[in-house]
């Protein structure tokens, strides 16, 4: 990554806050469209190809891969990063939110250039019609202002270029994307997938569908998954998509990109009279240096919950509320995918066989349930869906010397895991504050979460464990086992809403385009936007809306509206 350090006066036409998966977007959509943009963010320099532990066995790691406890509870206790990633985690002691203050909520953060695109897991699905229809078909939440057509061509387009691996399944609930052959399945995963679909009228097991490339991309320097499994570690194939590896370098190609790491946002500079954001007021994360940047537009995508904060500090001249509140729901709706619901089971017949090498992913089983029409038989709304996989492990080698060389030689049965994802209703409630008193280190008010999963969730979470039971006894695994836990908001890591889309400037943030109704010069294109959190991954929407956004915003500009 080239690092460009602007000129005190140097002027730019966008500043792009964060650089995660929608601020990398941003900044390859903007530049290309000969935008000059400057991208910002708090974390320190990641550079491609240089990534500290990839590729290392766990000899060659400290404490062979696993934090001190005593330094996991100082300095780690939320993203419980270990030593193969934590350079890429923030240090939870020394940038807090008021966790104490409000209801538990897992705010998982990263602290490096390139954000959550170097540790995301990777899978991409687009979002369905049912999906962007649930708010005006139930009445939860405020209906999207935009539907699955009007995103359809940006999926097209982001896909196209990030690299999607998955099969064509013609499934309305799941829409297909343009893909690249998928990541092969094992041979328990198949036997799976045949057992429950010739057994089970309704259910499908399809590839996962993952952002890591499996055909070479010479045009982009990229090169097919190695099947290390060691995403979380950085690529220097670029085999996965990230900032790093995929639309930074598309945009400094450009020679219109501006790159400031170690630099944080406490707030916007807003125009109380013309309706405008002015600037972004910035720290300096090592001097401690402040100043006050300008451009033409602002694309806020510092991830969902540091963009409400950004705007919530955000204040008009009166000090007390923000400029982009007026509808009084902004930090409202914040939602995650309830998970921790796992129900598990071993496959007859297949101990002939092992596996040789890692896939970076496994099956999906698509929603099924509240499709189009109610079930009869739920008493919950929405729906959720399952990641899968399967794998056998080698078996624990006690003993010393010839006994345990031996046992090393053996593996476990195989086991399939199926790992609920449910859908979170966007309960108003459900929200973020700023603290009145505690402020962080660089003087910007802490966050107090307030959000919670309610009866649908539990019940949601709860039929995919009976579900999953009853297909893994229909395809006639053995030993089946469920597991449950209550899930933290926050921990799956899929934090959504806070500044909702909207038709209406009294019911929502943003209008159709990501663009504030306060603002016409901001957009906020994370995952701050989201109306609903459907019940699969959401980043691939992130980058399409993102892209429609830059696209709207670039002519805009270019007809003389902003």
């Amino acid at each position: 990554m080239t690092l460009n350090l602007p000129a005190s006066d140097q002027r730019f036409d966008a500043i792009v806050i964060g650089s995660g998966i929608s601020g990398g977007w941003a900044a390859k959509e903007l530049t290309e469209k000969g935008l000059r943009v400057l991208l910002l963010d708090r974390g320190h320099v990641v550079a491609h190809g240089e990534y500290p532990t990839e590729g290392k066995a766990p000899f060659e790691l400290p404490f062979r891969g696993d934090t001190p406890p005593q330094e996991l509870l100082r300095d780690h206790a939320v993203n419980q990063a270990n030593e193969e990633s934590k350079h890429f985690f923030n240090n939870d002691r020394l940038n807090p939110y008021a966790r104490e203050d409000g209801q538990p909520f897992d705010w998982i953060r990263p602290a490096a250039f390139g954000g959550r695109s170097l540790v995301w897991g990777r899978q991409s699905f687009r979002w369905s019609r049912f999906d962007f229809n649930a708010n005006a078909a139930d009445g939860h939440g405020v209906p999207w202002p935009i539907g699955y057509d009007d995103l359809a061509p940006w999926y097209d387009h982001v896909e196209i270029f990030a690299g999607i691996a998955g099969s064509a399944e013609n499934l309305p609930e799941l829409p297909d994307s343009r893909f690249l052959p998928p990541h092969k399945m094992n041979v328990a995963e198949l036997w799976f997938k045949q057992q429950v679909e010739t057994r089970m009228q309704g259910r499908r097991v399809i590839h996962g569908r993952a952002s890591n490339i499996t055909v070479d991309r010479p045009d982009q320097n990229r090169t097919k998954c190695q099947n290390r499994r060691q995403c979380h570690r950085g690529c220097s194939f670029g085999a996965y998509f990230s900032t790093q590896a995929v639309t930074l370098p598309a945009a400094e190609a450009t020679g219109r990109l501006t790159v400031l790491a170690d630099r944080v946002v406490q707030s916007l500079v807003y125009d109380e009279t013309a309706k405008r954001v002015t600037g972004v007021r910035i720290v300096d994360t090592q001097s401690g240096t402040a100043e006050t940047l300008t451009a033409r537009i602002v694309f806020l995508c510092a991830s969902a919950m540091a963009s409400v904060q950004i705007l919530m500090h955000s204040r008009l001249s009166n000090g007390e509320t923000s400029f982009a509140n007026e509808s009084g729901m902004l930090g409202r709706g914040v939602m995650d995918h309830p998970t921790k619901a796992r129900v598990t089971g071993t496959p007859p017949g297949l101990d002939d066989f092992i596996v040789y090498g890692q896939p970076p992913t496994g099956f999906v089983v698509p929603r099924f349930r509240n499709l189009g029409e109610q079930d009869p038989d739920a008493d919950f709304v929405r729906g959720y869906f399952y990641h899968g996989i399967a794998r056998r492990m080698p078996s624990l080698a006690p003993g010393f010397g010839a006994e345990m060389k031996h046992a090393m030689r053996r593996y476990d049965p195989w086991r399939v895991h199926l790992l609920t994802f449910a859908e979170c209703l966007p309960y108003s409630d459900n929200r973020v504050t700023l603290h009145p008193e505690k402020v962080d280190r660089f003087g910007v008010p802490q966050l107090v979460f307030n959000v919670a999963y309610r009866d649908n969730e539990q019940k949601l979470l709860q039929d995919s464990m009976v579900q999953a039971r009853r297909m893994m006894e229909a395809a006639g695994l053995q030993d089946i086992q469920t597991s449950y836990s209550e899930p933290t908001p926050g921990s799956a890591i899929h934090e959504m809403g806070g500044a909702p889309m909207g038709t209406d400037p009294r019911t929502s943030v943003l209008n159709r385009w990501s663009q504030a109704h306060a603002a016409s010069n901001l957009f906020v294109t994370d995952g701050a936007q989201m109306n609903s959190s459907s019940c699969v991954n959401p980043s691939l929407t992130y980058m399409a809306l993102t892209a429609r956004a830059a696209d709207h915003a670039a002519r805009q500009i270019r007809e003389g509206a902003l």
